[in-house]
């Protein structure tokens, strides 16, 4: 089947023409006649775009899709979701509906290609994205994508930074197949460590699981990058001569700087590298302080770790721990927010959720300070250096999945229930606002590791409903006792 070319005015004239209109509203060839009998046909969206607005029939070449003005250009129509930026807040902004599958992962071709000439580069190297809007809170089934706006589009091409980072990725993949086709005589018994590869790789992972044929996929958070860039994110701070391209490289410069910061308060670093301490009304030091400390180990000294884009695109969580004079620390910590409308779908299997992507696709990165004494100030904290946790299966399967799995049985067989909190004599426990404390019978930290909490600031303000159930804002956290003995296996960076 010959590729379709286009000159790229004519696309960029077709694409306007879109812009705004449902997905509904430009299917002149009626690609959503197929959902009436299939409420699950995947990739509608992109079919709509494929079929009804450039005119040309879906395929599943290794080449990309469109020849515009003769360069080879890889089309990918792409679900955005509004996400609000704060528990509580009208504000949103956009974010991905799920990583992007690029190209499978072919063992007998991949062993002899290099980057420059490999089908996954062939297909990332310049690519036309275009962008709808899920505009739902729970998942729907095909039919109803006929109501998602086509928000925009841009045609996008990863700089050399970028490149040089998606290339050490796919030879962390060519060379462990290379490696195993060599040493033994049946290498397909590894290649479902193939999946393992994720944490060291920094834009990509591969999914499913062998010995289901593996895609390459562009992480969820690189593609939410992309996304806010396109729509006006200012990524302010460069991360200019502390460049890396691998953990290896991100490593050396958390090492150097410990080197230079160990054992030294967070005042003095902030004294030495000229961080502005800020205090609230009471005087105190504001926490945000910590992740400063953090961030001038990247050439800034104010603002936030996902403002240093490339901090953005690897879904690097930026977290900190204060240990004790006696070396405790057991405070939970705080994870992502829950998306309950992919739950309500018992059709989507573990491993294509957002759960599942969160745990396997971030990293957690610690910046540890040890307390001189009782409850000293914040600033008196003394920096010990840095610890970094990714999540491998075990920890998915074993802690992630029962607590997926119970909420997924409270939600779908309507046993979700919210009661009153008491105290130890039976009578009700009231907030400040005067209302009764409330709790749900979501998974909680004495019987989870990861477990669920509300985070709200008024007890009179419930805005999230499930089943009717009207609750705060629900986020995912790690119990933490268990979070110190996972640090405690972890050597220092």
């Amino acid at each position: 089947m010959p590729r379709h070319n286009f000159a790229r005015n004519h696309l960029i004239h077709i694409l306007n023409e879109v812009k705004g209109k449902t997905l509904g509203e430009v299917d002149v060839k009626n690609v959503f006649d197929k959902t009436i009998s299939n409420h699950k046909v995947t990739g509608i969206a992109g079919d709509v775009i494929e079929q009804s607005v450039l005119g040309y029939p879906a395929d599943n070449k290794k080449k990309p899709d469109l020849i515009v003005d003769g360069v080879d250009t890889e089309l990918k129509t792409t679900g955005l979701k509004r996400v609000n930026k704060q528990a509580n807040s009208d504000e949103f902004e956009l974010d991905a509906k799920e990583p992007m599958s690029i190209t499978a992962v072919s063992p007998d071709y991949i062993v002899n290609e290099e980057f420059d000439e490999s089908a996954l580069w062939h297909k990332l190297e310049h690519m036309l994205l275009v962008y709808y809007l899920y505009d739902s809170q729970k998942t729907v089934i095909a039919s109803e994508y006929a109501r998602f706006p086509i928000l925009d589009y841009q045609f996008h091409i990863f700089d050399g930074d970028d490149k040089d980072i998606l290339q050490k990725d796919w030879e962390l993949v060519r060379d462990f197949i290379r490696k195993t086709k060599e040493e033994l005589d049946n290498p397909t018994s590894r290649y479902h460590e193939i999946s393992r590869l994720r944490e060291n790789m920094l834009f990509m992972d591969t999914a499913p699981k062998y010995p289901n044929p593996p895609r390459f996929r562009l992480k969820r958070s690189v593609v939410s990058a992309i996304v806010k860039k396109h729509f006006g994110e200012d990524f302010k701070f460069s991360y200019n001569y502390t460049k890396f391209k691998s953990y290896d490289g991100l490593k050396m410069i958390l090492h150097t700087f410990t080197d230079t910061h160990r054992n030294k308060s967070i005042k003095q670093i902030a004294i030495d590298l000229g961080i502005k301490i800020t205090r609230n009304k009471k005087g105190v030091v504001n926490k945000s302080i910590t992740e400063r400390v953090l961030t001038a180990a990247f050439g800034s000294t104010s603002g936030k770790l996902r403002k240093i884009e490339i901090f953005a695109k690897i879904g690097i969580i930026p977290k900190t721990i204060a240990i004790s004079p006696k070396g405790a620390r057991t405070e939970d910590t705080k994870l992502d927010a829950v998306d309950f409308s992919e739950w309500t779908d018992t059709s989507i299997p573990f491993e294509d959720s957002n759960v599942y992507n969160y745990f396997a696709n971030h990293v957690l990165l610690f910046t540890i300070f040890q307390e001189p004494y009782a409850d000293a100030a914040l600033e008196e904290n003394v920096f010990l250096g840095f610890k970094r946790i990714s999540f491998n299966d075990d920890f998915i399967y074993n802690y992630v999945k029962p607590t997926w799995d119970k909420v997924r049985e409270l939600i779908n067989n309507n046993n979700l229930m919210v009661s009153e909190s008491l105290n130890k004599y039976g009578n009700p426990i009231l907030n400040k606002s005067g209302t009764k404390k409330e709790a749900t019978n979501l998974p909680k930290s004495k019987d989870y590791v990861v477990f669920l909490r509300g985070t709200g600031q008024d007890s009179t303000k419930k805005s999230y409903t499930v089943n009717g159930i009207s609750m705060y804002q629900q986020h995912f956290w790690i119990r933490g006792k268990f979070l110190v003995e996972m640090l405690s296996e972890v050597d220092f960076i």
